[in-house]
């Protein structure tokens, strides 16, 4: 009897652990948020009708500017594709985390936030484009593109089934798998974080099937600054190799036939019928008719046009080409923003859910008549930022701080009630998201770009950005600085560093650049280390976009401008 009464006290007493430790953990997982981080490759802040309406409308993506936060000030520290990401998974600005361009592999040894969520419980997914590395640490499921993937008929890096290739178009599909995911794999009992990470808008702008036919005809309106002759600034603007006339492809960029290209007498640029010929040898036959069909008619146009095109015309064309085929494609992001949103909705996951739609850098869309981005010119520095949190982020509320892709690491482990390991250089967004802006400090961000000799030849700097202003320091091959006013000359036209009525502002923003150098462990030694490697790099030819012979001409005038 005695034997029997502490047996079934042992029971009871267990059954109240179990319960309460239960209890404590469904307590626990419910008051941390949901993540989901969602990240198109080059969105410009330009082609979201949230910010802009000009070019087109994004109703999907706009959703969360009504639930939640648009940021107007929100920039990168780092303007180029993986580099970004490496500051978004590390908390750290590139000299640290060591991807400091698209040319040096990631160390894997950084400590991410999905590793140190899923540590701390939450189930972890990625699906879409990393760039870099094949084997996302800190995830328990993951379906990625290598590299830069494909538009049409991808591959994928899968954790579970090996490397797969998938017929259709690739925002559907990555669309597909998070929803597949969400549906049959997420664990209600844990918090989750989801990494949706769109292939689109990148370089060469494939759009989907459905949309070829509107978009091919469609026309928009050129920025005012598309003929920019660059005059009145540094030598950087002007040396660039990224303008739409100049720059662009015909075949792989615009879709001109190459029997046309020949037939016209069309020089050829850069990696023009190469990246065409890559393209659209992934289509099947259905998707190859529609494409013919759709761009046969735009080249039988430019081919009656071609002969009398002046300059001025064929920049004109060129941009229309570029916008009809960017645009294109984040049509397709937009409606896929929508199916995610409406499952959300429809399976109650809103609620305590953070939302965010962001890009790895702002991109040009003609303005100073260039594409890409790496430059710390506005619409390539500033990033769409929309992030909702239902009963946490004010609806419809916008934000002009300062605020960086530094600070999502910290944000969302601050939001999981997780300390951030002290290395991490961002600051949690938590205050601004939260209307407490007084717990809010930062006036200044730091940017540093290295990938210079390189594709689109865009020279090394670093800077400090303020609400106000901009100071620049261009250090590779020959040393100049530049001093944009943000208000005064809102399209960075000019170069005020000389004019002596900024003498006094000149003279603090070099103090306050030198201490967020000295804060964030930027120096010269660390930026020559990484140089000293390019640039070797280059003269093996091992890097993209850049001849051997292009990488000594670029050694001997640092040398010249040196010795002068």
């Amino acid at each position: 009897m005695k034997l029997f009464r502490k047996t079934l006290w042992f029971i009871v007493t267990l059954t109240l652990i179990l319960s309460c430790e239960t209890k404590q953990r469904e307590s626990l997982s419910s008051k941390r948020p949901n993540i989901i981080f969602i990240m198109s490759d080059d969105h410009a802040y330009q082609a979201i009708s949230a910010y802009d309406n000009r070019l087109i409308q994004t109703p999907n993506i706009d959703r969360l500017a009504e639930m939640g936060m648009l940021f107007t000030n929100a920039s990168v520290t780092n303007s180029i594709c993986a580099p970004s990401r490496a500051t978004i998974l590390t908390g750290k600005h590139s000299h640290l985390n060591g991807k400091v361009d698209n040319h040096f592999q990631f160390d894997t040894t950084n400590i991410t936030f999905p590793q140190i969520l899923q540590q701390a419980g939450y189930q972890t997914a990625m699906f879409g484009k990393l760039h870099f590395g094949n084997n996302p640490k800190g995830f328990d499921q993951f379906k990625i593109l290598p590299g830069q993937g494909a538009y049409y008929n991808p591959e994928f890096i899968t954790k579970y089934e090996g490397n797969i290739t998938v017929d259709g178009y690739v925002t559907d599909i990555i669309t597909d798998m998070t929803l597949d995911w969400l549906e049959k794999e997420r664990k209600e009992e844990q918090p989750f974080l989801l990494m949706y990470l769109h292939k689109a808008p990148h370089r060469s702008w494939l759009m989907a099937e459905r949309h070829l036919e509107e978009f091919t005809k469609r026309t928009f309106p050129e920025p005012a600054t598309l003929f920019d002759d660059y005059s009145g600034r540094t030598s950087p603007a002007a040396e660039a190799e990224m303008n739409i006339l100049k720059h662009m492809s015909w075949a792989g960029d615009h879709k001109v036939f190459p029997e046309l290209i020949d037939e016209l007498g069309i020089p050829e640029i850069g990696f023009d019928k190469p990246r065409y010929a890559y393209e659209y040898s992934r289509l099947n036959s259905s998707q190859m008719e529609n494409f013919l069909n759709a761009y046969s008619k735009v080249n039988k146009t430019f081919a009656k046009a071609y002969p009398d095109m002046t300059e001025k015309d064929k920049m004109r064309w060129k941009y229309q080409r570029y916008m009809q085929d960017y645009l294109g494609t984040i049509q397709a992001v937009d409606e896929n923003m929508g199916r995610l949103l409406d499952y959300l909705e429809a399976n109650d996951l809103m609620e305590n859910t953070i939302i965010v739609y962001t890009s790895d850098q702002g991109f040009y869309l003609g303005e100073h008549g260039w594409f890409d981005k790496r430059f710390i010119y506005d619409e390539s520095f500033k990033t769409p930022l929309l992030i909702s949190w239902p009963g946490k982020v004010k609806a419809g509320s916008r934000s002009d701080e300062l605020v960086q892709n530094l600070d999502f690491a910290q944000t969302f482990l601050e939001a999981a009630g997780i300390e951030a390991p002290s290395d991490m250089q961002g600051e949690s967004l938590i205050p601004v998201l939260t209307g407490q802006n007084e717990q809010w400090a930062r006036d200044a961000v730091y940017y540093h770009y290295y990938e210079y000799p390189a594709e689109h030849m865009v020279n090394r700097h670093y800077a400090i950005v303020t609400k106000d202003y901009k100071l620049v320091h261009y250090y590779y091959v020959e040393d100049q600085w530049e001093l944009l006013d943000r208000n005064k000359d809102p399209m960075e036209l000019k170069n005020f560093y000389d004019d002596p009525a900024y003498a006094e502002i000149k003279a603090d923003l070099h103090l306050r650049l030198d201490a967020l150098r000295e804060k964030y462990k930027d120096n010269t030694d660390i930026s020559q280390r990484y140089i000293d490697q390019f640039m070797d790099d280059a003269l093996d030819g091992k890097v993209f976009g850049i001849s051997k012979e292009k990488a000594y001409e670029i050694i001997q005038r640092r040398e010249r401008g040196t010795e002068r």
